[in-house]
């Protein structure tokens, strides 16, 4: 009856709901997760089962939660959690800014729709390539991969310490020029292919001007950026497996101690 008693639950309670704010706001920014179709009652059932299995892992703290150190530790697992979701959004973020380059180039940029996961308007080629590295991310393991993550951040960052996360939050924010350069990269074979389309459509605009080239300009680029997207799917696995590997060594630097 000893273990069952309010003082004995009370100073349990920080052993299990401290990783418990952590992994819960990793669910609610990390992908896959954060979706709307992913029920909010799915994410605590999960978080719950996960932080019970760390709290048997590790052992027990003498903090106590109704205090200052507590409060501040509990603001800063839920911003360690938020900050390695976010991350691991990036892998996505660069897929999606490659299909908008990409669709700019074709001329599909007015087709858009509105994305729930990045809560704003998508091009139809950014949507279709999310979906296809979505799918891609699931059957390389993703899942898997950042669950691991997540378990590993406790041992490099125990959710009893309060050091400083300032040096580490810049590391969060140069994951922000890796989305910009593996955008461009993933979207350089056809922004190159219907760079030379465009050239040749404006020789052969000046070379005869009885031709109109924008007549046939639109729906030749069109065309032949839609085939020249069916080429480089195949490429879209290595990007996605390539630009998962940057992101796991930022996250190594991002959670390591100092």
């Amino acid at each position: 009856m000893d273990l069952l008693s309010l003082t004995t639950l009370l100073d349990r309670l920080p052993h299990f709901f401290l990783p418990f704010c952590r992994i819960v706001a990793f669910f609610f920014s990390a992908p896959l997760f954060s979706e709307k179709s992913v029920s909010v009652r799915l994410r605590v059932a999960l978080a719950m089962l996960l932080s019970f299995l760390l709290a048997l892992s590790h052992p027990d703290t003498q903090i106590t939660l109704f205090s200052v150190q507590g409060g501040l530790l509990l603001i800063n697992q839920c911003v360690i959690g938020a900050a390695l979701g976010v991350s691991m959004q990036c892998i996505f973020a660069a897929v999606r800014l490659a299909g908008e380059v990409v669709a700019l180039q074709m001329g599909l940029s007015f087709a858009s729709f509105f994305d729930a996961a990045s809560h704003s308007s998508l091009s139809v080629v950014s949507r279709l390539l999310a979906y296809f590295s979505l799918l891609l991310f699931v059957n390389t393991g993703g899942i898997l991969w950042m669950i691991e993550h997540l378990a590993e951040s406790f041992e490099h960052l125990p959710y009893t310490a309060t050091d400083s996360l300032t040096a580490r939050f810049f590391g969060v924010v140069e994951l922000g020029k890796w989305i910009f350069l593996h955008a461009l990269q993933l979207s350089l074979p056809l922004i190159f292919t219907l760079l030379a389309v465009n050239i040749a459509l404006g020789l052969l605009n000046r070379m005869t001007p009885q031709f109109s080239a924008f007549v046939i300009g639109f729906p030749l680029t069109l065309l032949i950026g839609i085939y020249a997207l069916y080429l480089s799917m195949p490429l879209l696995l290595e990007s996605v497996q390539h630009i998962m590997q940057v992101i796991d060594q930022r996250l190594f630097t991002l959670v390591s101690t100092a």
